[in-house]
């Protein structure tokens, strides 16, 4: 029987290995000819295999087969030994505050001469290389990482506002809002999924609820003072009140959707990706797998993301280590918001953010850093010391012995003492 970390391999690889083809095929122009006007393959398994989405998928799995054999139970109590030895109030305050700061600085990258990219109005790539790279990605996957350690060293006082509640979030607002400058989806996201993690790490509901008006308020201040954000709004509200602009998007990802119908045109038969589709092999990649795959390959993609959040969720249960477990929490978490919010973007219910769709939109930092992530749940899986009983157990012993140990026979359990009163 396949463990929950075989599983979560195998689900990654699906999802890897669809985003590879659907990623190509929503790169298709129109076929070319040659010198004699036959028409030539426009995209064939040769080109599949020689793209760059399929080394991006191949250094996604190695990242994902490095973290999945990592000591990281030694590598849990380095992360927390020096703190644990600080019984004062302030420990683990000066690192979340270094965190922090190493955070900013990657996200300032963008803004650098020579390497800061920018594409569509917003600055959020940085070229090293020859190869993009987008440092909100680093930043998100961070933020959880350091929010986990947070609630871990600073267990005893997470039920507190002052002492345990409020450094975090501080350090949760400095980033978001360097973040939402630039990028409004990824800081939303982070904000949503750092306050779940704080939530596991024992913060009172009610503590957190007293920031959600500041939170909201904050993003109503950025779409209000950002034109393109507002127009954003404006279609999502009503997309054919300006069909060829800002509502062009919704209207054409609609259009794929329905035209793909319960079996779709075909791989690779697709037309909205011809021109029509904006963002196709991105953002928008879902609507190019419900036109070309129909609603079977729609079930397919968000039955493996289910099956994949399950059990992932299941290894975050059973885990016994607090800075793994909320790690572990913090990163299904992440994929499982993050894959809604692309969801309702693409099928119309929520306005447009530029949020991928995990392990499936084009996007090499994005499939490298979430597949490492995922090995360091299937590491926590192969090392919880149950699996471990397990594995030693199946050699020498009948499976039912680890569900029911019987007392040994002919050993009498000691009697209470009397009372003297």
């Amino acid at each position: 029987m396949l463990r929950p970390g075989q599983i979560i391999t195998l689900c990654a690889l699906a999802l890897l290995t669809l985003g590879v083809v659907m990623v190509n095929s929503a790169l298709m122009t129109v076929a070319p000819v040659d010198g004699n006007g036959n028409q030539l393959p426009g995209v064939t398994a040769e080109s599949i295999l020689t793209s760059r989405s399929t080394l991006y998928m191949a250094l996604a799995l190695a990242a994902l087969a490095l973290c999945a054999i990592l000591p990281i139970r030694q590598l849990s109590k380095l992360a927390t030994a020096s703190v644990g030895r600080d019984p004062t109030p302030q420990a683990g305050l000066r690192t979340l505050i270094l965190g922090v700061l190493g955070l900013l600085a990657i996200l300032a990258t963008v803004y650098l001469p020579g390497i800061g990219h920018s594409a569509n109005g917003s600055a959020r790539w940085v070229r090293i290389g020859g190869q993009s790279v987008q440092p909100s990605e680093l930043v998100k996957w961070g933020m959880i990482a350091l929010i986990a350690w947070y609630g871990s060293v600073r267990a005893a006082h997470m039920p507190r506002f002052w002492r345990g509640l409020m450094p975090a979030l501080l350090a949760l607002g400095v980033v978001c809002v360097a973040i939402v400058k630039e990028d409004l989806g990824t800081g939303v996201l982070i904000a949503a999924a750092c306050g779940l993690l704080l939530l596991a790490a024992g913060a009172r509901f009610w503590h957190l609820a007293i920031f959600v008006p500041v939170g909201l308020a904050g993003i109503v201040m950025a779409i209000v003072l950002s034109p393109y954000r507002v127009q954003r709004i404006m279609a999502f509200i009503d997309p054919f009140q300006d069909s060829q602009g800002t509502g062009y998007h919704v209207i054409q990802s609609m259009a794929a959707i329905a035209g793909g119908g319960g079996t779709g045109r075909g791989l690779g038969h697709g037309f909205q990706k011809f021109g029509y589709l904006p963002e196709d092999h991105t953002d928008f990649l879902f609507a190019v797998v419900c036109e070309e795959l129909g609603i079977a390959g729609a079930t397919l993609v968000i039955t493996l993301y289910v099956v994949l959040l399950l059990t992932g969720f299941s290894i975050v249960r059973r885990e016994s280590d607090r800075l793994l477990k909320l790690l572990g929490f913090g990163v299904m978490a992440t994929i499982g918001l993050q894959a809604v919010i692309n969801l309702f973007v693409v099928t119309g219910m929520a306005p447009t953010k530029g949020i991928a769709l995990p392990l499936m939109s084009s996007g090499g930092t994005g499939w490298i850093l979430t597949a490492g992530c995922l090995g360091l749940l299937a590491a926590m899986d192969r090392t919880q010391p149950q699996t471990a009983e397990a594995d030693e157990a199946s050699d020498d012993e009948p499976a039912v012995a680890l569900e029911r140990r019987e007392p040994k026979i002919g050993v009498r359990r000691p009697e209470p003492a009397a009372s003297t009163s």
